[in-house]
Formats: structure tokens, C-alpha cells, sequence
């Protein structure tokens, strides 16, 4: 079982039972404590629980990690990723932008003059809005401090009126099977974005590829194209899916 699959299951564990000692978690996995503590010590890092004595409990949102966290978390190879797509992005009018620390960083590097924007994400709004002559949009819907995000139902519906020339969207997690998400709300607004939109580009670094989540995406053949920092040997397994185009230099 890899560290995602067994985060995703203490997080399960967690918000039936509030919260759980390390025996318990030991036993409820069949894995031994010590690699319970690293899981915990590594999601507290993530903002996703809180450490107890001798064992965690449920922080509120767990479901998302603070984009704060998200921005430091890997920032070296999110710069990476960045260079690499701006070189390589298509001409576009209108664009939507998710709300992920990889797009961030991207977002803080280009140039929005006379675009129209559609982002999720109050980060990305915040630098797409220096722009002089941008036209910038917000949907509505419920705004999490957690997430820095515009999340929830009114969200998806003001997405579903909307056509995009691009879309530009990362990702929890990515394998051969496709993208994916810890979060119901964050799957379905980049699902809707990404369905009307006429071009559509995933931004992921390296460290996203052969891990999984709860929530698939989008298979990745639906994409125009993956755009990450990896090396061609950690691309390999998703160059065999084939009919995808891989950017990585």
C-alpha cells in the first residue's frame, strides 16, 4: 500500500471516529507504527491533520490541503513546470485556471493583457488581477480559508454556462489510468472546466506521477497535452498509454 492510499485511508478512519491513536491505526492497516508516525508527521506537514499525543486528530477540510502548504510543498519543481509550460501554452482569449499551487505558479508568470480569465482560485486571482486590461472572473460559491478556493455547487453551475478556449488544470495525483483528486468538489469544477473547454493542458510536477486518489479527473488521453519537469524515465509508464503528448523540456 503506498503512502497515498494509506493517507486517504486514515483520513476515512479519522472522520468516522474523530480521532485514533497510533496502535490503532497500526492495526486498522496491518502496517507497523513506525510507518504510521512518518504518515502522520507527513500530514501534518500537508495541513490535513492535527497531531495528538500518540496519535491525530481530524483537522476541519481535511479533504484539502492549504494551498500555503501546497505552495512550499515542492515549490522548486512547480517553478520547473512553470518554465517548461510557459514556453509551450497556445494561443487563447479565454481561460480557465484552477486553483492549484502548480497553476499558481505558472499564473505569477504570464502575461493576461486583453485575455478574459475564469479561475476558482482567490491565489490565482489575486496575481492575475495586476494585469492591465484583463477581464477577470470569479464564480460563485463557497469560499474555504483551507483551500483559498471557491468551491461547492454554484460553482460548478456558473462553470457549466461557460466555454473556454483553454483550460489549464493540475492534479492530486496522476498513473497510467489517469488524474486525480482528494476532493469530490475540486474533481467536479475541474471536470466541468475541462468539458468546455476547446483546448485542455495538465500542469504536474514530478512528484504527482504513480500516486493515486479517491477522485479520478479525467483519463489522459482527454488532455492536449501533459506539461511536467519530469525526466523521460518517469514518463515512461504514461508514454505507453500512447495517444497523449508529453511536454517535459
Amino acid at each position: 500500500m503506498s503512502y497515498t492510499e494509506r493517507s486517504l485511508s486514515i483520513l476515512e478512519y479519522l472522520k468516522k471516529n474523530k480521532k485514533a491513536s497510533v496502535e490503532e491505526l497500526s492495526a486498522y492497516m496491518y502496517v507497523s507504527a513506525a510507518t504510521i508516525r512518518r504518515d502522520l508527521n507527513e500530514m501534518q506537514k500537508m495541513g490535513q491533520i492535527e497531531r495528538s499525543h500518540g496519535g491525530a486528530i481530524l483537522v476541519e477540510n481535511a479533504d484539502e490541503i492549504s494551498i500555503f502548504v501546497r505552495q512550499i510543498k515542492n515549490a522548486r519543481e512547480k517553478e520547473r513546470t512553470a518554465s517548461v509550460a510557459l514556453k509551450r501554452l497556445p494561443e487563447f482569449s479565454t481561460v480557465f485556471i484552477d486553483n492549484s499551487s502548480t497553476c499558481l505558479a505558472l499564473t505569477e508568470r504570464m502575461n493576461f493583457s486583453h485575455k478574459t480569465v475564469v479561475t476558482n482560485g482567490l491565489q490565482v486571482a489575486m496575481s492575475v488581477a495586476r494585469h492591465d486590461g484583463v477581464t477577470l472572473i470569479m464564480p460563485g460559491g463557497e469560499i474555504k480559508y483551507n483551500t483559498s478556493a471557491v468551491l461547492g455547487s454554484k460553482t460548478i453551475e456558473m462553470l457549466e454556462n461557460c466555454r473556454f478556449d483553454l483550460a489549464l488544470t493540475s492534479c492530486t495525483a496522476l498513473n497510467a489510468n489517469g488524474c486525480y483528486e482528494v476532493s469530490l468538489d475540486s474533481m467536479q469544477i475541474k471536470k466541468t472546466a475541462l468539458h468546455n473547454s476547446k483546448r485542455r493542458i495538465l500542469i504536474f510536477d514530478k512528484t504527482k506521477i504513480n500516486t493515486t486518489a479517491l477522485f479520478r479527473t479525467a483519463a489522459l488521453d482527454e488532455f492536449d497535452a501533459l506539461i511536467t519537469d519530469a525526466d523521460d524515465e518517469a514518463l515512461a509508464p504514461l508514454r505507453r498509454v500512447g495517444n497523449i503528448t508529453i511536454i517535459n523540456r
